[in-house]
């Protein structure tokens, strides 16, 4: 299992002062460093952290494949056409929320989604869905032919107990049915070196984007030391297979 590091939040950071640093650029090579198989970044229509510019500096400037996050729009869709990074993951995006609230409703936008993934197709470029773990979801997205999907795991981490127990088997049914078709299965939001104990039941995870809760400890001890300690506790996952 991969780590990929979203660093959204160190530029949150710095446009909250509107001062050149800290450079997220800085941060995902740091990142690198410790060990981090990729960096993603979630380019918003209203550019509340993540800018046009920091896109293109993360495309020359640190050394890990390129996952751009962004809304299934013209402007997004030009912006990834002209970038190339290596992968995108289209994520549904709405102005007042303060985190992407869940996955795409890839069944009820299946043609807009299908238009973008065969330009994407032909530019060389990687197509990630964020989707929900719901069986509807996963077969639209498997219709449509893409290589990944990255499975929403915010309800997990939001809840506890049978709920959470829940959670697990509906991401465990989702992975099965995505692998079966040989889709490579990701997951991320919300994670923390704590929760991640708990989503170990899932099979096949390849990838885990996190960035939020890795951002933060980051404040605290540092970017590499919170890189080397969210990697030392995705070292406990067996692919899913209890031990």
């Amino acid at each position: 299992m991969y780590l990929g590091v979203n660093v959204d939040h160190v530029a949150t950071i710095r446009q909250a002062r509107g001062t050149p640093y800290p450079d997220p650029v800085d941060a995902a090579r740091l990142a690198a460093e410790a060990g981090a198989a990729g960096i993603t970044v979630h380019l918003r229509e209203d550019r509340r952290h993540i800018q046009d510019r920091d896109v293109w500096a993360m495309r020359r400037e640190q050394p890990l494949p390129l996952n751009l996050e962004m809304g299934n729009t013209e402007e997004m869709v030009a912006v990834a056409l002209a970038v190339k990074p290596d992968e995108v993951c289209l994520v549904p995006e709405k102005r007042a929320e303060l985190t992407t609230e869940g996955g795409l409703d890839v069944a009820g936008n299946y043609a807009a989604l299908e238009a973008s993934c065969v330009r994407f197709r032909e530019a060389g470029i990687a197509v990630s869905l964020f989707v929900d773990p719901d069986p509807v979801q996963i077969e639209a997205s498997i219709r449509l032919g893409v290589p990944m999907v990255e499975l929403h795991t915010g309800a997990f981490c939001e809840c506890e107990g049978a709920e959470r127990r829940a959670c697990v088997e509906a991401l465990h049914a989702a992975a099965v049915q995505a692998h079966a078709a040989g889709i490579q299965v990701n997951a991320g939001h919300g994670l923390t070196v704590e929760n991640l104990p708990d989503l170990f039941p899932v099979p096949y995870l390849h990838t885990l984007n996190i960035g939020h809760s890795l951002v933060a400890r980051a404040v605290l001890i540092g970017m590499k030391a919170a890189v080397a300690e969210m990697l030392a506790a995705m070292k406990g996952y067996t692919g899913g297979i209890t031990r």
